[in-house]
């Protein structure tokens, strides 16, 4: 199927939106979490301040900040705290950001050290106001956690690079991350309301041409549902990921950061995500993790090694 035919059949079934400023929805006993409070998740918080890092657990208030980082598992958002995109799901700020800061891989470093993670995952805001859309500052992030930690595996989610040449993204992938994450976020009848700075075929070949650059690199991609999605257009989007040979698949409830944010349309049942999770190992995946709670680096390093038994699995077979 063409890229024509994807964009017709998408316009041929518009997705359903709720506007901002509706009442948010009550959330549901399977979305809720008990607030942090232990040792562990002070220290983390401790360090964290001390390396003067921002975390994407933070900026974008995740639910699971309080387990994960009672287990030292803080996932660093490089580049500063200020978007160049106004997603309107996204509660990190938007604006105009500050310089890149040269000494911020090497902080990053620090910090995986301390906290003494086996695997690592490093996102980044939007970075449009850069050339290469802050490539090589992840590059050099990349590397300086290697060269101070070479056991810790490296994963990265990162920006879609739209208005970068194509060498942003070849700088990303000869720093040779061990898991490239790019997220689609939601289907493509979404996009205008959801990711109006971004593009639904472009995120896609992004991930589809990291597999053509080094096809030994694990890649991810993930989406929210809850945002007027229907089950079909969520199907499609497993299809597409797998027509780019996208190895690892989260789905997760999206929750509403403020009522300024794209509302919540429905809280999709455990029993759905089940399913999605079934259907997408049908349909190939290597690694699935659907459920209400799962955020791109929610149990990334425990998912990254049964991804790899996965691979292995699959050669011997």
């Amino acid at each position: 199927m063409t890229t024509r035919d994807l964009k017709d059949r998408t316009q041929r079934h518009p997705e359903k939106q709720r506007k901002a400023d509706a009442p948010i929805l009550r959330k549901p006993d399977w979305i809720r979490v008990k607030a942090p409070t232990s040792a562990g998740y002070r220290e983390t918080a401790r360090i964290m301040r001390e390396n003067k890092l921002v975390t994407v657990c933070e900026e974008a208030g995740c639910p699971n900040v309080g387990e994960c980082w009672s287990q030292g598992h803080a996932t660093m958002m490089i580049m500063g705290e200020i978007c160049t995109r106004g997603c309107t799901f996204c509660n990190v700020a938007t604006g105009r950001p500050d310089a890149l800061d040269v000494f911020e891989p090497g902080r990053v470093a620090v910090a995986v050290e301390k906290l003494g993670l086996k695997h690592v995952v490093i996102t980044s805001v939007d970075r449009d106001d850069l050339e290469d859309g802050g490539a090589e500052h992840i590059a050099q992030t990349i590397r300086a956690v290697r060269r101070k930690n070479s056991e810790t595996t490296i994963e990265v989610l990162t920006p879609d690079f739209l208005k970068c040449p194509a060498s942003a993204l070849e700088t990303v992938v000869e720093a040779k991350p061990d898991v490239f994450n790019h997220n689609l976020e939601t289907v493509p009848g979404l996009y205008p309301e959801v990711r109006p700075g971004a593009r639904y075929f472009h995120s896609l070949r992004l991930l589809q041409k990291v597999k053509e650059l080094d096809p030994s690199m694990f890649t991810k991609s993930g989406i929210m549902v809850g945002l007027g999605e229907n089950r079909q257009a969520v199907h499609q989007v497993m299809d597409d990921m797998r027509a780019a040979d996208v190895d690892f698949l989260t789905i997760g409830q999206y929750l509403q950061p403020t009522k300024k944010h794209h509302a919540v349309d429905r809280f999709v049942t455990p029993e759905e995500f089940a399913a999605y999770e079934k259907a997408a190992y049908g349909k190939g995946f290597l690694m699935v993790s659907a459920t209400p709670l799962t955020r791109s680096s929610y149990h990334a390093g425990d998912d990254f090694a049964r991804l790899r038994a996965a691979r292995l699995a699959k050669l011997g077979g």
